[in-house]
């Protein structure tokens, strides 16, 4: 958010196992159709979903349902899977899809609407459009993180701007997420185009690439196995994370210059075999006692203000005040032809 925990990865066999059918219930062509339910819930979320036992169980033993948790890779993953079984959906929610993702989930259909009465108030600010399709849950600001102990016994300034990082002094220092398959990666890709335009962050880039940055698939490798910062004791003492990060990873800081505030949602899914208990689970994720969790369980701020954020939290974590921003229309017309221009650019 090591710094997220993650919710274990079901195995190929148990997600294609999971898959929901079509729903049998039927209805009078003449009057709305009912919502969908049954015995079973399938919950797909990305590979950093994270929630203790405790509210897991409650949520079970609340509503009666047998729960499944499928979590296939981050969020990329997760939504391009989510398209490519649009017509036989692979669970009935889903939670991690973020604001660099929502346009392209949601102009995919595999959403249906939902409005949940549990929204806290002031968290409709984070809506992702006005389709009611997503649900904000918790957010988080992407920042690059720094390895201040690195710079420290090196002799070398922690660089604080994005045009820091084309400085000589720190070439092959940097580590970033593909914005493909990345959340994070995603985000960090929108904060060039925010800061340098449309127009001028293709030459970033390959500024960036000239003076060594390194891709990675994900944030797990690029965190924990890379950064220098972290467990993983990797090479790299600049890498990007997230401004909560330094709280978890202390001897860490968030670099304020170069955030970009990233949004995550939950959904019901169209086709969804129970309808019900995925409009449930929304509810849940948005109760006082999952919010509460959301800092310490998966690292991000939850929507609801009123939350009590843990100490080490208030002490550690970076306070961005002025992220780089991107509207969500334009994440959603051209999140797909930025990443295209990308790959074209920096993997070649």
């Amino acid at each position: 958010m090591s710094m997220r925990h993650w919710a274990a990865a079901a195995a190929a066999a148990v997600l294609l196992a999971g898959c929901a059918g079509p729903s049998a219930a039927t209805s009078d062509p003449a009057t709305p159709e009912a919502p969908t339910e049954s015995t079973t819930l399938t919950v797909i979320t990305h590979d950093s979903f994270a929630l203790s036992k405790e509210a897991l169980a409650t949520f079970k033993a609340e509503t009666g349902y047998d729960v499944s948790y499928v979590a296939p890779g981050d969020v990329g993953t997760v939504v391009n899977q989510l398209i490519l079984t649009k017509d036989a959906p692979l669970g009935d929610v889903v939670f991690g899809i973020d604001n660099t993702f929502a346009g392209r989930a949601v102009s995919a259909g595999i959403l249906s609407p939902y409005t949940s009465a549990d929204l806290p108030e002031g968290a409709d600010a984070y809506a992702a459009d006005d389709t009611h399709s997503l649900t904000p849950i918790d957010y988080g600001d992407v920042c690059l993180n720094a390895d201040t102990a690195w710079f420290e016994a090196k002799g070398l300034a922690v660089p604080q701007t994005l045009d820091d990082l084309l400085k000589p002094e720190y070439a092959n220092l940097l580590v970033v997420e593909n914005p493909a398959s990345s959340s994070p990666g995603m985000a960090f890709l929108a904060a060039t185009v925010g800061a340098k335009g449309a127009d001028g962050y293709l030459d970033y880039w390959k500024a960036l690439k000239a003076n060594g940055v390194k891709v990675v698939k994900g944030w797990t490798e690029a965190y924990t196995v890379q950064f220098s910062g972290s467990s993983g004791k990797g090479a790299y003492p600049l890498v990007v994370s997230y401004s909560s990060s330094p709280a978890y990873e202390h001897g860490t800081q968030a670099l304020t210059q170069t955030c970009f505030r990233q949004v995550e949602y939950a959904g019901v899914l169209a086709g969804a075999q129970n309808e019900v208990g995925a409009r449930k689970f929304i509810d849940f994720l948005l109760s006082a006692e999952v919010q509460a969790e959301i800092p310490e369980q998966m690292y991000m701020d939850p929507v609801d203000s009123s939350v009590e954020l843990p100490a080490d939290w208030k002490k550690y974590a970076a306070v961005v005040d002025h992220p780089i921003e991107v509207s969500a229309a334009d994440l959603g017309a051209n999140r797909e032809a930025w990443i295209k221009a990308w790959t074209a650019t920096v993997i070649g």
